[in-house]
């Protein structure tokens, strides 16, 4: 009699997705709600028409890939004979991925960077209590066998804090710790969110998705490996299928995610809250970041934010509402231009301080031409990869073989194909300008940033023993060398 609310969503990704009651009673909350008004990719919206998704589909798609998921292990290990999953496990699993985007703010990604005191996943975490606790769902959730440990380990699927000592989890033991591969993989990335939104934004950007998650749940099982630890494996076979899920990550960043125009409209809407995060504005109980500590504030805050400033008659709102509006009449930050990065061999974090030390002058030099401000001037950097940084995320992976199914083992690049990259990250650097800005001034701006940026970054910046227009580096080299950009 308690499976009797099963529900069915009819999904334009998954098709026919069924739902435990819990889920739903959990969908039909309003801090779940909220989600169908932040847009799934933020500013892109106003780039791609197609981008119209939402996180509340987005959420119910990894809610559902996560029970598939684990239910595809359950049923592969029973066979076999092993118990490694139980009921509570897969509950606890679809709830986490169900949950694990309740602390996105407006615009998604966009909204940290306003507000950087805490993460999505720290709000998640405290929206997903709050969620239980206003609605009373505790007497529920234990009706259906999930007690505080559950909720522990739910919370942690979502968002861990790294811990000392050999098991940082509290939820679950080491003898599951492949678990907690299932929504949010730290160990490779590889987990149910992006198999879920590399479909669903392929889909709405109409890109081509070459990645396939059924085949990857088709072959995929738990074996020990090397640290004695049990994780995710998939068949040695399927090794090119993920070097196409990692390179279709990297095409929707290059694509869509990093366009040009949809960074110009972030940094637009970016600045316009950054106007206001302070000020308490009308209908709305506290200030941006007043709320992010108080969970029923938060649940006020989606993208309609933007129209609030928008029709707002706010003095205090004034130059926000400016910005906004040149979004609406497409009046953008204009794009100067950019490049791809040719890094040296040398300490990343020599590279990044080189960079923004470049910044202030470039900024200050491109001001006076035009009699503007240092600050009418955004350079951004634009970092790209795999999903490891500089690593390929591949070798971070476990494997299995038909001849040995219960052994995990790693396969080298080498072992796999000759034509595989070499290099998994690459760095651009941007200029905008903030002003509107007539033809001719424009052009005389983008040769500038050409002369003086761009062409110096694509040749690879290299060592020199003079001191002429170098930079000192003092730590990782030697310090008689200087750096040269």
């Amino acid at each position: 009699s308690l499976m009797k609310n099963c529900k069915v969503f009819n999904d334009s990704v998954h098709g026919h997705m069924e739902f435990h009651p819990l889920l739903v009673k959990i969908i039909d909350t309003p801090q779940f709600q909220r989600l169908r008004y932040i847009k799934q990719l933020g500013g892109a919206y106003f780039v791609y028409p197609g981008a119209s998704h939402n996180r509340f589909e987005h959420s119910l798609g990894v809610g559902y890939l996560a029970g598939e998921l684990a239910q595809a292990l359950k049923t592969k290990h029973d066979n076999e004979g092993e118990n490694l999953i139980d009921e509570k496990d897969i509950l606890s699993v679809q709830i986490a991925g169900l949950c694990h985007d309740l602390g996105h703010g407006p615009f998604s990604h966009m909204f940290e960077s306003v507000c950087p005191k805490k993460k999505h996943e720290q709000i998640s975490i405290e929206m997903f209590d709050y969620l239980v606790e206003e609605n009373g769902l505790k007497p529920l959730m234990k009706l259906y066998g999930l007690c505080d440990p559950d909720l522990i380990f739910i919370k942690e699927m979502i968002h861990s804090e790294d811990k000392h000592g050999n098991w940082p989890h509290e939820g679950r033991g080491e003898d599951k710790s492949f678990l907690y591969e299932i929504v949010a993989n730290k160990t490779n990335g590889v987990d149910v969110d992006k198999f879920d939104y590399f479909a669903r934004d392929c889909h709405h950007l109409g890109m081509q998705n070459n990645f396939d998650y059924r085949r990857f749940l088709k072959f995929a099982r738990v074996c020990e490996a090397e640290d004695g630890k049990k994780h995710i494996c998939i068949r040695d076979k399927e090794v090119y299928n993920m070097y196409d899920f990692f390179h279709t990550r990297y095409c929707l960043h290059r694509r869509a995610y990093q366009h040009r125009v949809n960074k110009a409209i972030e940094i637009m809407i970016r600045d316009a809250l950054s106007k206001v995060k302070d000020i308490k504005i009308e209908g709305f109980e506290k200030t941006l970041l007043e709320s992010i500590d108080d969970m029923a504030a938060y649940t006020k805050l989606t993208d309609c934010l933007l129209q609030v400033i928008l029709f707002s008659t706010d003095d205090n709102l004034k130059e926000a509402k400016e910005i906004i509006e040149r979004i609406f009449s497409r009046d953008l930050y204009v794009f100067l231009g950019e490049t791809l990065v040719v890094e040296s061999k040398v300490c990343k974090n020599i590279f990044v301080k080189l960079i923004s030390q470049k910044k202030i002058e470039w900024k200050k030099k491109l001001a006076e031409p035009l009699r503007l401000k240092p600050e009418d001037f955004e350079t951004v950097n634009v970092t790209i990869n795999y999903g490891m940084k500089e690593r390929n995320p591949i070798e971070t992976m476990y494997f299995y073989t038909k001849s040995d199914p219960q052994k995990a083992v790693k396969l080298p690049k080498e072992q796999v194909s000759h034509l595989l990259p070499d290099t998994f990250s690459e760095t651009f650097i941007r200029v905008y300008c903030k002003k509107s800005l007539q033809p001719d001034e424009k052009k005389r701006l983008e040769n500038w940033c050409k002369e003086n940026i761009f062409e110096p970054l694509q040749t690879r910046l290299s060592f020199c023993n003079c001191t002429l227009n170098c930079i000192t580096v003092t730590s990782c080299v030697p310090q008689t060398s200087h750096y040269i950009i």
